[in-house]
């Protein structure tokens, strides 16, 4: 087992960063539980209950670069801790809100938490994990968001068989701010890389500081643009695919199937399974191929299903593969940006290029919504997903691969 070759220090980076980005699970997913109870709380239409998902999604896009940014500025272990803070008070704000208005901003403000923990938090791991595991740890690391994922929904039906429901939502809120008390762990038990105390070191003995627009200079712009492109290209096929094909198959091919909870189950156990499946590949056979393989099967699966006829039974047993092939890609996604960018901009570089794929990916189902009106739904859907998925491909050829590539700081 790899873990056993790992150093006490990297352990307990692994083990801050994997619980940081499980709690971002929970907080983001809790509220996707939620949303019937509060349209008819508050008589919040669909459209509005939609706004708050796209509007965190789009914070976090913000928060994720700016984090990335005052990570190379600040260190990347007191920035991880700003970030917990930010998004755990802004969750449990939440539960204090009465309106659609003040959940738009709360869940807003907790967006730009999100963002950030994942950028510093995949900059941290690839920095402090040995370059022969660095894929592995990455994916363990993004694995834990399926870990939050299945918190999430454990909580709500226990919160829900407890309480009443309009009790219930504001309590899976409030526990939200349960993920502070990591900072104690964190302040305790993390140091700095020593690539990044190396690039302080580097700063104050020369007097010279990277800005963060370097990531756009003639030497970096290339990878920043096909990174940016990477990681758009995923996030498009995923937000696609998990805002529009419950719909589909709801409404197109009349399944009951997926509001269950042991659709749900394994949907997760699906996504668990991919990210380490993808984990462990990144690093046997590189990052640029791992990508190129789960592209090409998750685009197959999702024209499977939009083209192909689906029963309840089978569409419980393609669950287990959608997630996996879905959220499986993302594992190598932290290791990959960091080993492209050099370390005195390595967190603006990530948190840009991740960031910026965030964006773009969250108009994608806004596109498939407006091109479903004069199309079919399941054409629609199929072809963007594909489309996505192609630009995974090339951007991945295009890109060079940088398995095993040690991190080292920049020169004077």
């Amino acid at each position: 087992m790899w873990l056993q070759h790992t150093t006490p220090a990297e352990r307990r980076t692994l083990t801050a960063t994997f619980a940081g980005y499980a709690v971002d699970g929970f907080d983001y997913m809790i509220y996707t539980f939620l949303i019937p109870t509060l349209i008819m709380a508050w008589g919040m239409s669909k459209a509005e209950a939609g706004y708050i998902a796209t509007g965190a999604l789009l914070t976090s896009a913000v928060g994720g670069w700016a984090a990335g940014v005052l990570a190379d500025r600040f260190g990347r272990v007191r920035v991880l801790q700003w970030t917990v803070l930010w998004f755990a008070a802004f969750t449990a704000l939440s539960g204090f809100t009465s309106s659609f208005e003040q959940l738009f901003f709360t869940r807003a403000m907790q967006g730009f938490g999100m963002g950030g923990e994942w950028a510093v938090g995949s900059v941290l791991i690839a920095e402090s994990i040995n370059a022969r595991h660095r894929g592995k740890a990455s994916g363990l690391v993004q694995s834990s968001w399926a870990v939050g994922w299945a918190a999430s929904a454990l909580a709500f039906w226990g919160m829900y068989s407890v309480l009443p429901a309009e009790t219930a939502w504001k309590v899976l809120f409030w526990i939200g701010i349960l993920p502070a008390f990591l900072i104690l762990y964190i302040r305790r038990n993390l140091d700095e890389p020593a690539v990044y105390r190396a690039e302080r070191e580097r700063v104050q003995r020369t007097g010279q500081r990277s800005s963060f627009l370097r990531i756009f200079s003639p030497a970096l712009l290339r990878q920043t643009l096909l990174a940016s492109l990477l990681a758009a290209g995923m996030q498009g096929a995923y937000y696609s695919v998990t805002t529009w094909l419950p719909t589909f198959l709801k409404t197109e091919r009349h399944l009951s199937v997926l509001g269950t909870s042991g659709y749900l189950l394994v949907l997760i156990g699906g996504s668990f399974a991919g990210y380490l499946t993808s984990a462990w590949l990144s690093d046997a056979i590189g990052r640029r191929r791992c990508f190129i393989l789960f592209a090409v099967m998750g685009g197959a699966l999702v024209l499977s299903y939009t083209q192909m006829p689906i029963t309840d039974g089978v569409m419980l047993v393609l669950g287990f593969p959608l997630g996996f092939f879905l959220s499986g890609i993302f594992s190598g996604m932290g290791a990959f940006l960091s080993e492209l960018f050099p370390s005195d901009v390595r967190g603006s570089g990530q948190g840009f290029s991740y960031n910026f794929g965030r964006a773009v990916g969250a108009i994608c189902p806004a596109l498939i919504g407006h091109f479903s009106t004069t199309h079919p739904l399941g054409q629609t859907l199929g072809w963007m997903a594909a489309l996505c998925y192609g630009v995974v491909i090339v951007a991945a050829l295009a890109l060079p691969e940088t398995r095993g590539r040690e991190l080292l700081p920049a020169t004077a």
